[in-house]
């Protein structure tokens, strides 16, 4: 723990945040260090560690100090940890919480997992040395203990150069996305030209999607942790794997549909029902194909943004209008959609004026509006 100097926390003009995971206890060596439960960041320059009620309490050391690393598994009551070894403590190093320490190495343990994806991109940085490539300016002191802070000289060249390297990260992903849209459109033909003669068995056909897609392994809390980013990397999972059953659905499926469909793919890692809604949300914000809608009757489902509302109720219109009349079950059959979903596109064409209700003894049936 000698090694940690104090820091405000916040990048360099040339450091970027790589992944950030709540829930982290610090170990000097074997013993607890005095800190409590806080905020792990790694960067491509540093690990950082913050307190999560007093914010002023962060410290840092740079990932040039680090030897090696190495996990270590869980148990009964016991959170799965990373040990981290470290080169001598260097001469001109700035304080920091602990001026001495009888320990060559550190231990990160993490309460709310995300271990294995943390792991993972510490081996990246640690194996890329991202640091000696782009080196921040020496830090200037500018006092000590918890206020101690860092200031770095920013020139135009180093501005100039953070741009381009985040336009070159641009378009790669850009890139990726028309790949990955492409597939999905593939994927989509394909089952179109079948025509409903599809008979291998659906978890088959979906876990092929998967695969096809590079999501072989799904999103867990034990390799992404909890919290927002969890649920964050969950959403971006269901982008990539729904859009080829929504587009052979229709366009939309209910988010009970969505819930077995995922689960059954994910064999043994099942979602809960919270986690599934909580991703769901964020498909909006983080500008995926797919959106959330709430139906008046409070009857959720997932759909294409490409989803024309405009189609559905004038499919609604056509269909009533061939045959007389028509129930929910008996336009679910038309369109081999669920009767859930059916009557809400029934109710939608009725709520514009295009349709009218008959509410009997029978059930409820839906006629063309003549008014």
């Amino acid at each position: 723990m000698d090694r940690f100097s104090w820091t405000n926390g916040l990048l360099e003009i040339d450091e970027t945040l790589v992944i950030t995971q709540r829930g982290v206890r610090l170990y000097d060596g074997d013993d607890k260090a005095k800190m409590e439960v806080g905020v792990v960041l790694l960067s491509t320059h540093r690990l950082i560690w913050r307190d999560t009620k007093n914010h002023e309490c962060c410290i840092a050391i740079p990932l040039s100090q680090i030897i090696f690393f190495e996990e270590q598994a869980g148990g009964i009551g016991k959170s799965a940890k990373t040990v981290i070894h470290l080169h001598p403590s260097p001469p001109n190093k700035e304080p920091g919480p602990y001026s001495q320490s009888k320990y060559s190495y550190i231990k990160l343990s993490f309460k709310e997992h995300g271990q294995i994806e943390f792991h993972r991109r510490l081996t990246e940085e640690i194996t890329k040395k991202r640091w000696e490539n782009t080196p921040v300016s020496q830090p200037i002191p500018t006092g000590t203990g918890l206020q101690a802070g860092r200031t770095r000289a920013v020139g135009i060249v180093g501005i100039e150069r953070k741009i381009e390297e985040k336009r070159k990260e641009t378009d790669k992903n850009i890139s990726e996305a028309k790949e990955m849209v492409e597939l999905s459109k593939s994927i989509a033909n394909k089952i179109k030209e079948k025509q409903g003669d599809i008979t291998e068995d659906e978890t088959i056909r979906f876990k092929s999607y998967l695969l096809s897609m590079g999501i072989a392994n799904p999103v867990t809390r034990e390799t992404h942790g909890s919290g927002t980013h969890y649920h964050m990397q969950l959403s971006k999972q269901l982008g990539d794997m729904l859009q080829a059953p929504l587009e052979e659905r229709g366009g939309m499926m209910a988010l009970t549909e969505v819930y077995c469909l995922v689960n059954r793919a994910r064999g043994m890692e099942l979602l809960s029902p919270e986690d599934l809604l909580n991703a769901c949300k964020m498909f909006d914000s983080l500008k995926l194909p797919l959106k959330l809608r709430v139906f008046d009757s409070g009857v959720m489902v997932v759909q294409l943004q490409s989803h024309s509302e405009e189609e559905m109720i004038a499919s609604a219109m056509d269909n009533v209008a061939d045959k007389g009349s028509l129930t929910a079950e008996e336009f679910a059959k038309l369109l081999g959609l669920s009767v859930l979903l059916s009557k809400e596109r029934l109710l939608l064409a009725e709520k514009m004026g295009h349709l009218c209700r008959d509410d009997s003894v029978e059930g409820l049936r839906f006629y063309p509006n003549l008014f």
